[in-house]
């Protein structure tokens, strides 16, 4: 295609829009739609009984924290991936609240394996973890897709990836509020994982969930 006719295809395709607010701002404006969203199912179904016990345990803080900071950190990452011209190193932001999230279960697991007798490592089927994530996690995640759809998905895969996590990550987050799941071990498999698994299936999608519809319409090819 020649460079004229590119022009000519821009500029007769061109709509005047608003500018997007900053990546931050719009982060910001997807927890204010999440959080409600979170809290109403968390309270349709009933916090945990010892849930102000378990705020006062350090590890539990702290693998709440280390989610929370993962979904906004992935939020961000995504909001800022569809502005052309930003760099894909930001989608690395979310991995320290991960590492730490990740580390937390791991420490976990590791003193309950040198914990003897019964008390030590179990597993067992908890299939309970993947329905009620992406339930607490569905409203993130519909909000989450139409505001990414705004943008330019240079990178559909990753941008939905980061996307998912933010969502899923928020979703686990509002599951450990009423869920009385904290084997280490089992969290670290059917929530850690369950989030991992949502944000694959999402990134393996992302063609799909953030497409070019105006680009095609305008006839210019996709990136």
């Amino acid at each position: 295609m020649e460079t004229n006719d590119l022009i000519r295809r821009l500029t007769a395709a061109a709509t005047p829009v608003d500018r997007l607010p900053p990546p931050s701002k719009r982060a910001g404006y997807w927890m204010a739609a999440a959080l409600p969203a979170v809290a109403l199912v968390v309270m349709l179904v009933s916090p945990r009984d010892d849930l102000a016990m378990k705020l006062m345990e350090s590890r539990f803080a702290i693998e709440q924290a280390a989610a929370f900071l993962t979904a906004i950190a992935a939020a961000f990452a995504a909001f800022y991936l569809i502005v052309p011209g930003r760099s894909v190193w930001v989608a690395a932001l979310p991995i320290p609240p991960l590492a730490l999230w990740l580390a937390s279960l791991g420490d976990g697991c590791l003193r309950a394996w040198l914990q003897p007798g019964a008390d030590g490592l179990r597993f067992y089927p908890d299939w309970i973890c993947l329905p009620a994530i992406a339930l607490v996690g569905f409203v993130p995640a519909v909000v989450m897709v139409l505001m990414l759809r705004r943008g330019a998905p240079l990178a559909p895969h990753l941008t939905m990836a980061l996307g998912a996590l933010a969502a899923a990550a928020l979703g686990n987050f509002g599951l450990r509020l009423f869920h009385q799941q904290d084997a280490s071990l089992m969290v670290l498999i059917w929530q850690f994982g369950s989030v991992a698994l949502i944000s694959a299936l999402a990134s393996w999608n992302g063609a799909r969930l953030l497409n070019w519809g105006l680009a095609r319409r305008a006839g210019l090819p996709r990136p």
